[in-house]
């Protein structure tokens, strides 16, 4: 099918599961209203249903737009394989991390039609973020996202950790966000306008005013790496992590932190890649940064939210190896490891959720002591989620890293590729401590995991999660087959030049 996107109605089909979302979100919104008399896990069970319909109907709708070729339009929406694979990430997110809320929204007593309305429209957000080549139109879409999370992390309001984490990830995004929405008015002051495609076909063209130019390039960067939590930008990510509720954690470090990859590599691949040499450096150095003090810091941390926080900005420092290396494998390979990100995150903070009995208590790593032989089915799941997480053979977060140190290597990035290695190895440790803990260490006498709590829907997302990892991991063909026709399809519509090197 063909949209034209000089007409209203086909410029509508082509946002389809943007509305789709935005609609189940505000009948969520309203059927919580209606529910917030009803007691037990009635009313949460519902609206987390409601919810799911939600997302696996906006599913439908991004299928269905792989029937769609489109003709017109000025960039504020595209209908790409880029965009489309960016959705599956989101809807992915969003369902999973649906699925391990259900007992936790309930037992923490938390508003549960403003906690999956907000959620529906977080991940509206990130659609937006994915689905656009015009700069303003990203901005739109991370406010959108990001006052729904600020709102989710404080959401917990008897928690003074939950409203201590949600005031700190306002101000500091909202500076951010300045940071940002100045770098996208250099832009407009350099080329003359917002679109993607036209800013990258002047800076080609050598149009574009230098010093904007360079200014723009370096706000956008500080923005983005806000949004993925690189170093020195991670500040508010150890303390806004601990002190979110948990499922809202899981939705931080897979949905928000994906959708600001997909975002960051669309507008530095294709707007600023004739330009390349000036913002290697730059991300070079975040990276390298990011992979070394994120990995260190993690060594000592005694409470698992914070050290997943910190492996999250490990990652962050991975993925941007893919940004730096600049090529056609490296950036298939960072779609593919934020989808192996999203698998193995979402279920290592569902196990946490479960050993911390659908609250915020027994966070520290010595509270995993004999879980292994009390809970082996759901240790096991844990192990093969860390193991993941540190890239161990097998498993999808292996075949990750190999895709990004092959793009590394591709460009010729041998110090990059060595660090990462290096920070990979680092990372065992404290990965395998927990490991080490759930299988190794006796329970205190006094301290039993006989009231570990994980229902049937945290286990169909746990089972999901699993069997996803470990058949990416020895069968990442069909995987990387989509990934790497995303990534051609960018190239065809935005200009990208792949194969950028040092």
């Amino acid at each position: 099918m063909e949209l034209d996107f000089s007409t209203q109605a086909h410029f509508l089909l082509a946002l389809l599961p943007e509305l789709v979302l935005s609609v189940f979100g505000m009948i969520v919104l309203v059927m919580g209203v209606w529910k917030k008399e009803e007691e037990g896990r009635t009313g949460a069970d519902v609206l987390g249903a409601m919810a799911l319909v939600g997302i696996l109907l906006a599913a439908a709708a991004n299928g269905w737009l792989y029937g769609v070729t489109q003709t017109g339009g000025d960039g504020m929406v595209v209908v790409d394989r880029f965009r489309l694979f960016a959705n599956w990430l989101f809807l992915l997110a969003g369902g999973l991390c649906i699925l391990i809320s259900l007992s936790y929204v309930t037992r923490q007593r938390l508003q549960v039609g403003e906690v999956y309305a907000l959620m529906l429209f977080a991940v509206v957000g990130m659609m937006i973020m994915g689905g656009t080549e015009n700069l303003m139109i990203i901005f739109l879409g991370l406010e959108v996202m990001s006052i729904a999370i600020y709102a989710l992390a404080a959401m917990n309001r008897r928690d003074r950790k939950s409203a201590e984490a949600g005031l700190k990830y306002f101000l500091l995004g909202a500076f951010s966000t300045g940071f940002f929405l100045y770098g996208i008015a250099l832009l407009y002051g350099a080329t003359g306008s917002v679109n993607i495609g036209a800013i990258a076909q002047a800076v080609l063209q050598d149009a574009a005013v230098g010093p904007l130019l360079l200014f723009g390039v370096a706000f956008l960067a500080i923005g983005f790496g806000f949004k993925v939590a690189a170093v020195p930008f991670h500040m508010w990510t150890p303390d806004v992590y601990e002190g979110a509720p948990a499922p809202i954690t899981a939705f931080m470090a897979t949905g928000v932190k994906a959708a600001a990859f997909v975002a960051f590599l669309r507008v530095f691949m294709v707007a600023f890649d004739a330009v390349y040499e000036t913002w290697y450096p730059i991300l070079w150095w975040l990276a390298a940064i990011t992979m070394v003090v994120a990995n260190l810091i993690a060594l000592v941390q005694p409470n698992v939210k914070r050290m997943l926080a910190y492996s999250s900005i490990a990652h962050a420092g991975y993925l941007l190896v893919a940004l730096v290396a600049a090529n056609h494998v490296a950036s298939a390979g960072l779609l593919f490891y934020l989808l192996v990100y999203t698998l193995m995150n979402v279920g290592a903070f569902a196990i946490v959720i479960s050993v911390a009995h659908q609250g915020e208590d027994r966070l520290q790593i010595e509270d995993y002591a004999g879980f292994g032989w009390q809970q082996p089915a759901l240790a096991l799941f844990f192990t093969i989620f860390l193991l993941s997480l540190a890239g161990f053979p097998g498993t999808g977060g292996f075949m990750g890293k190999i895709f990004l140190l092959q793009g590394a290597v591709d460009s010729e990035l041998w110090t990059l590729a060595i660090v990462l290695v290096l920070a990979t190895l680092v990372s065992y440790w404290y990965y395998l401590r927990v490991a080490w803990y759930m299988w190794m260490r006796d329970a205190p006498a006094e301290d039993s995991h006989a009231a570990v709590i994980a229902p049937l829907p945290m286990r169909v997302a746990l089972m999901a999660s699993v069997g996803l990892i470990l058949f990416l991991g020895i069968f990442p063909g069909v995987a990387l087959d989509i990934v790497e026709a995303s990534v051609d399809s960018i190239t065809r519509v935005g200009g990208f030049m792949a194969g950028g090197s040092p």
